[in-house]
């Protein structure tokens, strides 16, 4: 007997498909939305398993594309380790240059800085000769995300005057 029964009072005693009601003497099962029903030949169509003719075609079709994208995932680790160049890009060198332990909200005492300030976001990258990005990104407070140096948090306190960082 089928898991959850969407039929009539009677249940499936009378041989009628779990989701349509359709009464049919050839039901197969069918994982439906996590629960295995009794549905006719129509029905079976929206089964979790429509698109495999067996059993074994489901597990061997799932581990498949398991052993894919492990595949994947290995290929794409072994280029980064065989070139890690691409972590220091434009010759960065983070030992020189380290982030330093920012304020709970360092995002919003800059953003208030710069506005008290009267300064455009672009007018004080410009001035300060630092990535607008790396701005937007202090100020929306993901600069650890994004990778911004601590060179950018010092300019930003010396012209602004505000303290981003923990003494």
């Amino acid at each position: 007997m089928a898991k959850y029964s969407t039929g009539g009072a009677g249940g499936n005693a009378g041989g009628s498909c779990e989701l349509c009601g359709t009464e049919d003497a050839d039901l197969r099962t069918a994982n439906v939305a996590g629960a295995q029903l009794e549905v006719c030949a129509d029905c079976a169509q929206h089964g979790d398993d429509a698109t495999s003719s067996s059993d074994d075609d489901d597990s061997r079709s799932d581990s498949d594309r398991k052993r894919r994208a492990a595949q994947n995932a290995a290929r794409i680790d072994d280029a980064r380790k065989g070139d890690p160049t691409h972590w220091e890009e434009e010759g960065t060198d983070y030992e020189d240059d380290q982030l330093p332990y920012l304020v709970t909200d360092y995002g919003k005492r800059l953003t208030d800085a710069r506005q008290d300030a009267g300064l455009q976001l672009e007018e004080l990258a410009d001035e300060l000769g630092i990535d607008q990005a790396d701005l937007l990104a202090v100020e929306q407070g993901r600069a650890t995300q994004a990778g911004v140096g601590g060179s950018v948090i010092s300019k930003l306190e010396d012209r602004l005057g505000v303290e981003l960082a923990e003494s």
